[in-house]
Formats: structure tokens, C-alpha cells, sequence
């Protein structure tokens, strides 16, 4: 049987960030379908609230929030949320991160690395923290950060996204030592798969969009429910119980050989 299979999740709440449109709106489709309760947050409100509905009238029990990820409140308002709704969190899901389009790393601004360290290393950093406590009180349970092989492998015009998306990793490699004990798996994805930004970067620069299809072995982009979605399911449930402080690319054998 898949681990994907329906009710692979059942049971487990899992808070999912970024949640309102591209992968972790996939993401969130297939944690919903395989039977997972989810906090959902983003800081587009009409995007993630769209998110809620549509799979509460699938059936799923979700409850969506509002937050940006900068404000050093807002992990504990999610962590808080979750809790007030479900009673307890088995799994996070740090997917959200603002990006700046590509430039040259001379053009790239202290404010630009600020953004870029504020939504990714320091949220993920912070929402570990706040829902650290509740893992423990459960017996443990799950952590699925995001790296990029932007970072990993280096890509041209993301200086400010490759530094911040490799201190994730870092931060998830220590949470995993630390927190094993604690029966608290951490892992990273690291994924290649299409989403509006994806569709937006073919339309405008069909060529380096190419260019970079180019260097998928598998010669096709990723689907955010079927490839992303799956394999953070995967990791979130009870069939990777002994997997943990893995970097995990699903991008079609893109960006680790270099």
C-alpha cells in the first residue's frame, strides 16, 4: 500500500506555513486527502482562507491563520492557534519563505538578506521552538523544513535565498541531534516542482526556464501534490519513524552534482 494512501495521517495535526498558494498549497491537498487535521498559515489572508475552504469542503478539519512570518509573535500565535483548535501538533511544516527575483549578487541589499533570513531561517527556527513542547507532550513526532538547491548547489542571482536556505538545513541538522531523544524526527525537501512562480519564470524567460529543464535527468517538473506533497506525507507519518536529519531532494535528480 502507498504511503500515501488515504488515512496514512489520520489522527495527526500538522501546521503547514505558506500554505495559501503554490507547493504548500499542494502540500496541504495531499496531507488533507490522507487524512491529517491542519493549521494553515500565510501571509496572503484571501489566499490561505481560500485554502481552508476548499478542503473543509472535501471534508478535511483545517482551521487557517493569517501571519507574517516576520513578526517574532507570530510563531507562538500559530503554534497557539493549532493548539486552541486541536488539542496537540504532531507534525510542522516550515514551507514559507519570500523571495526576491534573481539579480546579480552585487545588486542584492542588506534589507534583501534580511527579508530572506526573517521568513526562512529565523520563522523555521522560531515555529521549531514554539512547537518543540507540544511534540514532547504527544511523544514526538515530525519536522519538514525546506532547503533549495539554490543553496546546495549554488544558482546564479540568489545569493541572499541560497545563504538563508542553507542555514535552514544547518538549523535542522542540529534540531535533529538534539531533539532525537524526544522521539522528534527533523528532515529537509529540498524540491523542484511547478507553481505560479515556476509558470510566471517560463512565460517571461522561456530560455533559462529551458536551460534549467535541462538539468532535470527525469525531464519534467515536479507536481506540488503527487511528488512534494507525497514525500512530506511520507515523512510526516509513521512509515519514516527511523528517518531523520535527511536533505532530501524531489527535483527529478536536479541540483546535487555539483
Amino acid at each position: 500500500m502507498s504511503y500515501t494512501h488515504p488515512e496514512s495521517l489520520a489522527g495527526k495535526v500538522v501546521i503547514l506555513t505558506g500554505s495559501g498558494r503554490g507547493i504548500g498549497r499542494g502540500i496541504a491537498r495531499t496531507l488533507a486527502r490522507n487524512g491529517a487535521r491542519l493549521l494553515l498559515t500565510d501571509v496572503l489572508a484571501d489566499a490561505v482562507a481560500e485554502a481552508r475552504d476548499e478542503l473543509t469542503s472535501l471534508g478535511a478539519q483545517v482551521q487557517s491563520v493569517a501571519a507574517d512570518l516576520r513578526d517574532p509573535d507570530a510563531a507562538d500565535a500559530i503554534v497557539g492557534a493549532a493548539i486552541e483548535r486541536f488539542g496537540r501538533v504532531d507534525g510542522l511544516v516550515n514551507n514559507a519563505m519570500a523571495i526576491k527575483p534573481p539579480s546579480p549578487f552585487v545588486s542584492q541589499t542588506a534589507d534583501d538578506f534580511d527579508l530572506s533570513t526573517a521568513t526562512g531561517p529565523r520563522a523555521t527556527f522560531l515555529l521549531m521552538k514554539a512547537a518543540h513542547p507540544h511534540l514532547v507532550a504527544v511523544g514526538g513526532g515530525s519536522i519538514v523544513n525546506f532547503g533549495s538547491g539554490a543553496g546546495s548547489a549554488g544558482e546564479s542571482g540568489f545569493a541572499t535565498y541560497g545563504a538563508a536556505k542553507e542555514s535552514i538545513r544547518g538549523l535542522s541538522r542540529v534540531a535533529a541531534l538534539d531533539w532525537g531523544p524526544d522521539n522528534i524526527r527533523v528532515n529537509v525537501v529540498l524540491p523542484f516542482a511547478e507553481t505560479e512562480g515556476t509558470r510566471s519564470w517560463e512565460q517571461n524567460d522561456p530560455a533559462s526556464f529551458r536551460a534549467a529543464m535541462d538539468t532535470v535527468p527525469l525531464k519534467r517538473i515536479g507536481d506540488a501534490e503527487k511528488d512534494v506533497g507525497a514525500l512530506v506525507s511520507f515523512l510526516l507519518g509513521d512509515d519514516s519513524t527511523y528517518l531523520t536529519a535527511q536533505s532530501i531532494y524531489v527535483a527529478g535528480g536536479s541540483g546535487v552534482y555539483r
